[in-house]
């Protein structure tokens, strides 16, 4: 498995685990670290804290449901240049700092 792009996540400014794109779809692991902190909690009910990592032929809806919609998409998908069906890319940048408790930051390569 090759990994294309990948973004830290974070909930509640903890780093909570990583998620990748690759060439077999995509993967989002919790963090060793943040599995045993006293403050962890799931970043969705759809992906409870395990030390098993989650794999998907498909953006996991949760982190999809993340991304900006409507006349807001528009101006993200304009202003970066990224085509609206690059999920993962509009993940990266348009929620960076989004509205809840759970927040991406990309990993440069």
């Amino acid at each position: 498995m090759n990994v294309l792009r990948q973004a830290e996540v974070f909930v509640r400014e903890h780093y909570a685990g990583m998620i990748q794109e690759t060439d077999e779809g995509y993967r989002f692991e919790y963090d060793p670290g943040y599995l045993h902190a006293g403050y962890s909690c799931a970043v969705s009910l759809t992906l409870p804290l395990r030390t098993e990592a989650y794999t998907s032929p498909n953006l996991f809806p949760f982190f999809d449901g993340l991304i900006p919609e409507g006349w807001l998409l528009d101006v993200v998908s304009r202003n970066w240049k990224i085509d609206q069906k690059d999920r993962f890319g509009l993940l990266m940048v348009a929620c960076h700092d989004c509205i809840g408790s759970v927040s991406i930051r990309e990993v440069s390569a």
